[in-house]
């Protein structure tokens, strides 16, 4: 038995329930194409929607996770220069002079160095809160002081910075002569 005639009867005997189901296929495929597809599209759409807040929303955590640290180390930097200011750096001129003259004295005598004379100045510049004071000490003695005076110099607490050395032999060629450039700075009055 061939199948054309078998279909063609079942059709011509079911006639209305196979008109039914064909007008339930077509009905569907109409929902399907103006209902279901716009609707997934939608969903997709929200989906991307979502999925570039929640990118944007991470963009911005960043953001303000770095702006909250930059402000966090600007306040850290204000209140670590305000403690320079206040325990470091001398508060004056005069604290300035007795730093380069007493404190330099005695780590000289400490390392075994004589004072040979020293000078000093103050440079103020315009655009500058501070003002430095350039001393220049010459010290005599052996090169193992000026090693340890210069190592102690540099691990002080006190602010001071070497700008130059200068090492010369003694005209009796007994000791060594060192002359030492140094800086300290303290705030405008």
């Amino acid at each position: 038995m061939t199948r054309g005639p078998l279909v063609r009867r079942v059709i011509t005997e079911h006639r209305r329930a196979v008109i039914a189901l064909a007008v339930a296929l077509v009905l569907n495929l109409l929902g399907y194409i103006f209902l279901v597809m716009p609707l997934s599209r939608q969903v997709a759409d929200v989906a991307g929607r979502d999925e570039r807040a929640a990118r944007a929303l991470l963009n911005a955590r960043m953001d303000h996770n770095q702006a909250t640290g930059t402000l966090t180390g600007k306040d850290r930097a204000a209140t670590e220069l305000a403690t320079f200011y206040k325990d470091v750096l001398p508060s004056d001129v005069a604290s300035a002079r007795r730093l380069v003259y007493l404190r330099l004295h005695q780590l000289a005598r400490e390392a075994g160095l004589r004072y040979v004379r020293g000078t000093n100045e103050t440079a103020e510049e315009r655009s500058s809160t501070l003002v430095r004071l350039k001393s220049e000490i010459e010290l005599a003695g052996s090169y193992a002081s000026m090693r340890t005076f210069i190592h102690r110099l540099e691990t002080a607490p006190e602010f001071v910075v070497i700008d130059n050395i200068e090492l010369t032999e003694d005209d009796a060629g007994s000791d060594l002569k060192v002359k030492l450039n140094l800086s300290t700075y303290y705030r405008k009055p």
